[in-house]
Formats: structure tokens, sequence, C-alpha cells
């Protein structure tokens, strides 16, 4: 009983003890449980010793566990592969296991699909003992993936394995978080970069359109609206000279089709008499027979009744080929962003109909308080975030964005000052009107600064915290100092190095596993 006791206590630290490495570099560490391996049977020896890999490429990330490599003895790998893409499963294609070097000849081995989403399970069964150079090349329709592991130790005997680290004790491997529950969940890491940190001041901002780049149409006159086919709805693409509506102003108005034919008629005779009168004022003079003043009059004339003529002819011109109502044309390319107008709906004069707006260039003014307006300076840039949307937009002046102005008056009644920046938004993600949270961007704070997302930023009672991830299911919890925030990215002063990854997605979901972990132990099994 005490010695089944004592098997039970071991198996239950093999479990919760597997090895590590560092996120980028190609290590690979021996492991052993506590005890005396002479003691245990057979069947348990392997169970004594492991591997285990992290490592990422541009494309991927790596991590993988396997039994200690002996010759001749069947090596079960669990190859957890994921696309940094978007950290879900890689769940297909072929994954090859390469030994070579140690003057030995080339092993390969292969596992032609996953055994289940994301995890890869080649049996490896070497032959040549030694020091060998560790591959596993990914084979996709797409191309080729190699993650080179750098150096493993195949033994010659089980014995060797079991005895080479037999001084080695377990340390804690931190939180546990496993591949399996990081892809059915929004999860991420990202890798701590050095960048420039640059302060800036905060303040509401509205979007507009370009001035250029917005039209409101009214009713020039007081009539009905009659739709031009279908009729113009909210987020419809217009063409400038599109016909949107007609309106057909009031029977026996000034502007009736019929009193506008009938004007542009009278003064166009009242044009052709008043030709003639020249004409024959013109004859007399030369024949000295009315004095010059009669001649003069009488072109004045015909020039008045032209000028009727001709604002008669543009008045019914307001037609065009239709009888039935004046056309209201788009006056540029753009989107409907308001429509207030209905098909056989009176109208007064002056009512707004359509509202139309080019959204693929737009100005952000933000307000700035008046305490902060004195860091402006010359603003480089301004970031922003959008109530209900994760993402950060973020905009450098010279590259994709352009300012407009700084206002150079404080508001008398909300104290701000005007900050205006002019950006492009072809993908049409955002919407005139809206109200953000912006940041402009006054000055370099920090040329080197170490940067993480500002998403992997946790507030535990007070205490600011990452989770740097130390193996590909193994995460530590760092009390950090951040600095200036810059778009997505905030500055770290303490508690995390350049070469280390952080969860950017999912952090509160790593920190609740530290709990568990707490109670349950580390490691699991696949």
């Amino acid at each position: 009983m005490k010695n089944l006791k004592i098997s039970l206590l071991l198996a239950v630290l093999l479990a919760t003890a597997l090895g590590i490495s560092s996120c980028s570099d190609k290590t690979a560490k021996t492991m052993e449980e506590h005890g005396n391996p002479a003691t245990e049977n057979k069947a348990n020896t392997r169970a004594d010793q492991g591997m285990e890999f992290t490592l990422f490429t541009s494309a991927t990330e790596l991590f993988l566990e396997s039994p200690a490599l002996v010759t001749g003895e069947a090596a079960s790998f669990a190859a957890h592969l994921t696309w940094l893409a978007d950290f879900k499963p890689v769940s297909g294609g072929q994954l090859e296991v390469i030994l070579a070097g140690g003057n030995g000849p080339e092993e390969r081995f292969v596992a032609d699909a996953p055994a289940t989403p994301g995890i890869y399970k080649p049996v490896v069964t070497p032959k040549q003992a030694g020091s060998r150079e560790l591959t596993l090349v990914l084979k996709t329709p797409q191309g080729e993936i190699r993650h080179e592991l750098g150096q493993v130790t195949v033994f010659a005997t089980m014995a060797e394995a079991a005895n080479r680290d037999a001084a080695q004790q377990l340390r804690d491997d931190g939180i546990t978080f496993t591949k399996e529950q990081q892809w059915k969940v929004d999860f991420a890491t990202a890798q701590t970069i050095k960048g420039a940190a640059r302060a800036s001041v905060s303040g509401n901002g509205v979007l507009h359109g370009h001035p250029d780049a917005e039209a409101q149409l009214t009713a020039i006159t007081a009539g009905q609206i009659n739709a031009a086919g279908s009729f113009p709805h909210v987020g419809m693409s217009v063409k400038r000279g599109q016909i949107l509506a007609y309106l057909a102003p009031l029977l026996g108005g000034a502007d009736d089709y019929a009193a506008l034919e009938a004007s542009e008629a009278k003064a166009r005779i009242a044009h052709a008499q008043a030709k003639r009168e020249r004409e024959r004022m013109e004859a007399l003079f030369a024949q000295e027979a009315v004095p010059e003043k009669r001649l003069l009059v009488a072109r004045s004339n015909e020039q008045m009744i032209a000028a009727d003529l001709d604002a008669a002819t543009r008045r019914l011109g307001q037609y065009g080929d239709s009888k039935g109502g004046i056309p209201i044309r788009a006056p540029i390319d753009g989107t409907l962003a308001g429509v207030k107008a209905a098909p056989g709906g009176f109208v007064r004069e002056g009512a707004l109909l359509f509202h139309i707006a080019d959204t693929r260039r737009l100005w952000l003014e933000v307000s700035v308080p008046e305490n902060e307006a004195a860091r402006l300076g010359k603003p480089s840039g301004v970031w922003f975030s959008v109530d209900g949307d994760e993402r950060v937009y973020e905009f450098e002046v010279g590259r994709n964005a352009r300012l407009i102005a700084v206002g150079g008056v404080v508001d008398a009644v909300t104290r701000t000052v005007p900050v205006i920046f002019e950006f492009s938004d072809n993908a049409h993600e955002l919407r005139l009107g809206q109200s953000v949270r912006a940041w402009v961007r006054t000055a370099v704070a920090n040329a080197e600064a170490a940067l993480i997302p500002a998403s992997a930023l946790q507030d535990e009672s007070g205490t600011t915290t990452a989770y740097v991830q130390i193996s590909g299911e193994s995460f530590e919890r760092r009390i950090v100092t951040p600095g200036a925030q810059d778009g997505a990215w905030v500055e770290i002063k303490a508690g995390v190095e350049a070469s280390e990854r952080v969860v950017a997605k999912g952090a509160y979901l790593v920190r609740l596993a530290a709990t568990k972990t707490e109670a349950s132990g580390h490691g699991h099994a696949h």
C-alpha cells in the first residue's frame, strides 16, 4: 500500500511538471520528477524525461511537447501550431519532423494531418544517437514554414536519459493556460517592441465632412416632391448631376411650369419688340432724324428686356426636359447621409430635402482644454477611439493625415481650443457627427521606449499588471510601471523587457486561470 501511494504521488508530480523554453530562443530543457529513477518501473521510466519548445515564426507559433529521445524508442510528439494572424489552431497541412547533423544521416518522420485542430502527433523513432538538429516543417498549399528548434540530444539508452538530469529540480511553471483554452476564446499575444513614445493631450472630438465634400439640398420653392425612379434612401451612393427627385411647384404659383412658360414667352416677345425699336432708332439716328438720346434709351431698354428674358429662360430651364417638376440634382459625388423628404409629400420653401456627404474625406475637430493648450505646439498627429469599438484609429501628419488648423482663440463657453485634422476613410468605418475621445500628439517623450499593447494592461485593485508568456502554455504575472500611451501602444518603464511577449487579448482570462493554477497545480496532458 505504501509503495502504491508513493507511485500515485509520483504520477501526480509527473502530470504537473512540464519543461519550459523562453518565448523566442531555440532552447530545450530536460526535466525529471522527484525521486530515485532506479526505483521506478520500466513503464514509467520514459515519463521521467521530456522536452518542451516554444518558437515563433512570422506566421506561426509552435509549442512542442515530447518525451526524451532515445534510439530505437518511439516518442510521440505533441506539436501545437497556431496561426499568428488570428491565434487560431492550424487545421490542415502536413507536419514533417527532421533530425539532422551529428555526423549521421537525416531522419524524417511525418504526420499527414493534425490529430485534432492545432495538434499534430508525429511518432519519432530515432536511430542515430548524439547531438542532432531538430526541425519541424509545416507544409500547406500556401507554402512551407520551417521551425528550427536547434540541438537536441538523442540518448543511446533509457538509463542514460534517466540519469542525465537526475539532479535537476522542478521549478514553478507559472500560470497554466493551455492551447486548447487559448483557441476557444478571443486571445492573442504580442512581442514587446522598442519605439518612440509620444506625449499627447486629450480632448473630445467630433467627425465632420470635408467642407467641399458635403452638400445640403433645400427646396427652392414650396411644392410637391415626386420620385425620379427609385426614391433615394440613406446610405445610397450618388453621382454628381444625378437626379434625385422632382419638385413640382404649387399650381398657379410664381414657379408653376405654366406660369414660367408664359413668363418666358412674354419676355421673348418684349425682347423682339425692343430689338426692332433699337434697330429703328439706329436707322433714324443715321439720317439725323432723331437725337442720340433716343437711340441710347432704345439700346438700354433692349438690354434690360434681354436680362428679363435670360432670367425667365433660366427659371424655366430648371425643369429641364420634365414638365412635371424641377429636377433636384446631386451637386457632388457621395453618399446620402440624410433624406428628409418623401415621394408625394409637400415641402415648404427652404426645407431641407437631402444631405449628401463624401465620407471618404473627413475632418476631426478636437476640443483641447484650455489648461492643455500650451502643450500643443505643432501637433504631429492624432489617435482616437470610438465607443463600442476596441480599435484605435491613428493618423500621422504628413503620412496619412493633414493638419488643417490649430485654433488661436479659446472658446468663451467651453474654454477649449479647436485642433482640426483631415484624413481619408476609404473603408467607410466612421460616421459623420460621431463623437470620439481623441489624443493629439505633441512631442516625443522617449525615443527608445519599451512598448506593449495598451490592451495588455490590467488594473488589479489599483496595481497595474501585465501577463508575460514564458512558454506556449505558461504565463507570469508582472507588476509594471506604465508611461505615456501612444495610440494602441503604451510605454512600460519597468516590469517587461523588450524581448518578451505579453498577452494582448484575453489577459483577464489568464488572470482568472491563475487562481485555478494555484489551486490545482500546473501542466496538462494531451
